[in-house]
């Protein structure tokens, strides 16, 4: 019996330093990579904190008043928590902000951004907090007992929008509002043309519908419209196009660990359809030549694909029009998924801006931090931020709240808040939750992601100017995307292997906890060998 007991114990002694090792090093959502934050065991109330928020706004005053209120709100619950607004009109100024402080160390508190810029973020030395632990707090984490209002609970957050979020296993991020993409239709011109909407739109309905509509007449003039100008389908974000129409066909485009796949026969395939429909003067893009609402409310247009958030800027009664009141053409307006291979299986992009915190000396800080991201995801925030364009709130608690059901049962009551184009785009999301998906992130996707669009942009360019688009043409034009987005030094382009850097702290702890119970082990074997010899 002794024997038997020494020899389980070197085993047991093992299992349970592994056990605690994985403890020590383990998340509630598994083993992390870098510990750059740990959270504290309470929020000191008596010590006062001033914290950034960078947000964008899309020039709309009515989500500037909203953000200014959530922060009025959220400073009567916290009056030691100070909370100043700086405003911008582009994502991308953000991530140029951003990445000029993080040398500095002067980056903001809390800032709205995409999950793309962070994974460009965090090749900073741990200046993005991980929030795993974050989440699962008791005390703090999503719906916490000691939080001073009632937040969401980690799984209250629709889990295709907190998916977005996640880099290398880890989550860098909250979710704070999402849309889709939308097809804004002129149905009066789709049925002068003697077609009716199908259910669910293909791109074989879109293409035939668009090169019927660049028909024109004798002088030049197009029929449909007897304007000079018709440019029947019109996408604003190319590289979505792009994204979404080899996510549809299976096709590649990157893997998670950042292997780029996006040349490829299917995407050939894309280029020359595009090609052609650019010379029948069927289709053309945002950047070429211009907003798509603006052409469909002045008549210039059949489909216009856009973001569900930019709705207010569609239709006849839209509240927000960048044309002249006289040029505005009435239509009934349809708001439809974009075109789809199979409509039996959609597949439509999730996108939308999520809220990330930087780390910071002070602990405390960074914890407040933390309690003003979760405050922008209660409820009252959630509700009034979505009604102002074609959000949906990140939560199932804030989406199915008596306030939010309510305002979506009233679409058409006015031509602002209730406007009907509006509601309609939010219901599509919502009905196509699950039917929606997201692109790998890592560091350089947000250049992959820009390499997309722009090969639509250049053949298209290159077609309207009478060049050839052939074989030869897409290779040069492939070499010329990969050097302008650096793609071949993404580690699936360059063939080598990708230098990780240094092991993170954890992991070398792991390491050397495993490398010491071995070494016991070897010792007590031979302790134990020497000692049945004697």
């Amino acid at each position: 019996m002794m024997k038997q007991k020494n020899t389980r114990k070197p085993k047991l002694a093992f299992l349970l330093v592994l056990a605690a090792a994985a403890t020590v090093l383990s998340g509630c959502h598994g083993k992390k990579e870098q510990a750059a934050f740990t959270v504290p065991d309470h929020f000191d109330l008596s010590k006062d904190y001033e914290i950034t928020f960078w947000a964008k706004n899309d020039t709309n005053k009515t989500q500037t008043d909203i953000y200014r209120q959530a922060i009025a709100d959220f400073q009567e619950l916290y009056p030691n928590i100070t909370v100043n607004l700086r405003l911008y009109t582009d994502y991308n100024d953000i991530y140029n902000d951003v990445i000029t402080n993080l040398t500095t160390g002067t980056t903001p508190n809390v800032c709205i951004t995409y999950p793309d810029h962070i994974a460009t973020y965090l090749t900073g030395d741990e200046v993005v907090v991980p929030l795993d632990d974050l989440f699962c707090n008791e005390a703090y984490g999503l719906g916490g007992s000691e939080l001073l209002f009632d937040g969401p609970k980690e799984e209250e957050i629709v889990p295709q929008f907190l998916e977005e979020c996640q880099i290398g296993g880890h989550y860098y991020a909250l979710p704070f509002m999402r849309s889709t993409e939308a097809c804004y239709i002129n149905v009066d011109y789709v049925e002068a043309l003697g077609y009716t909407l199908p259910e669910t739109l293909t791109w074989d309905f879109i293409w035939e519908v668009s090169e019927a509509a660049a028909a024109k007449n004798p002088d030049g003039t197009f029929k449909l419209n007897n304007q000079e100008v018709m440019i029947p389908f019109l996408y604003k974000s190319t590289d979505n196009m792009m994204i979404q129409m080899l996510k549809q066909q299976n096709a590649g485009y990157s893997t998670s660990t950042g292997e780029v796949e996006l040349f490829n026969d299917t995407t050939k395939e894309i280029l020359y359809t595009i090609a052609g429909h650019t010379a029948t003067g069927a289709f053309s893009t945002f950047k070429i030549s211009g907003y798509p609402a603006n052409f469909l409310n002045a008549g210039q247009c059949v489909f216009a694909i856009d973001s569900t958030a930019g709705a207010t800027w569609m239709g006849s009664d839209a509240p927000l029009v960048d044309i002249a009141e006289e040029s505005v053409v009435d239509f009934e307006t349809a708001v439809m998924p974009i075109p789809q291979y199979d409509p039996a299986h959609p597949q439509m992009i999730s996108q939308g801006p999520s809220l990330c915190i930087f780390n910071k000396e002070d602990p405390q800080e960074v914890l407040a931090s933390w309690l003003f991201a979760q405050y922008m995801l209660s409820n009252p925030v959630q509700t009034a931020y979505s009604e102002t364009e074609g959000y949906v709130p990140v939560t199932t608690a804030a989406q199915n709240s008596p306030q939010y059901q309510d305002y979506l049962s009233r679409a058409g009551e006015d031509d602002s808040t209730y406007y009907d184009v509006k509601i309609k785009a939010a219901k599509l999301l919502l009905e196509h939750e699950a039917d929606t998906f997201v692109t790998p992130v890592f560091n350089g996707s947000a250049s992959l992601r820009n390499a997309a669009g722009q090969l639509i942009e250049e053949v298209t360019k290159s077609v309207r100017r009478k060049q050839t688009v052939d074989d030869a043409y897409l290779e040069e034009l492939r070499s010329k995307i990969t050097s302008l987005y650096h793609l071949d030094e993404f580690s699936g382009m360059s063939g080598e292997q990708t230098d990780l850097g240094p092991l993170p702290l954890a992991s070398k702890i792991l390491l050397g906890t495993l490398a010491g119970i071995w070494i016991l082990l070897i010792l007590y074997g031979a302790g134990s060998k020497i000692k049945k010899r004697n």
